[in-house]
């Protein structure tokens, strides 16, 4: 079975984004990646991808991400 092509660095550019802005979001909540890994039941490893743009999240995880910040999931990708 073939890999899916990787995506055009446009989309890359937008995912790291999306990640900076999680951080950032976190950060301004006071609360560490482990304190959103323990809320949310993502583990280190995903959460830490996902914040560094490596990793392109579900819309389910997105969810319980904003859901463990305290956050709109609007607030997490604009």
């Amino acid at each position: 079975m073939p890999r899916p092509a990787r995506p055009d660095e446009r989309v890359l550019a937008r995912r790291r984004a999306v990640g900076v802005q999680i951080r950032r979001i976190r950060e301004h909540h006071n609360l560490t990646q482990l304190d959103v890994c323990s809320r949310s039941g993502i583990d280190v490893a995903t959460y830490s991808r996902i914040e560094m743009g490596h990793s392109s999240p579900l819309l389910d995880t997105l969810i319980r991400i904003s859901d463990a910040i305290g956050c709109s999931l609007a607030d997490l990708v604009s």
